[in-house]
């Protein structure tokens, strides 16, 4: 599941959740898949970090980028 995806199920788990109107074992089983999809998305948001860490550190990527002209 891409990372959109991943978000869009979280949103969809969350509103479910606020409906108040589920039974406790569907609220609960909702809640355990909330979140895997929450820690799946935070793994993901710091792997990319890294990578752009490591990216920046190599000189590949500009820190600064110069407007036309300068």
């Amino acid at each position: 599941m891409d990372f959109d995806a991943l978000m869009t199920r979280l949103e969809a788990i969350v509103a479910k959740l606020e409906k108040d109107d589920l039974p406790l074992e569907k609220a609960i089983e909702a809640y355990e898949e909330g979140v895997g999809l929450a820690r799946r998305g935070q793994a993901r948001l710091d792997e990319a970090e890294r990578r752009l860490e490591e990216l920046t550190q190599r000189g590949t990527v500009p820190l600064d980028v110069e407007e036309e002209g300068e």
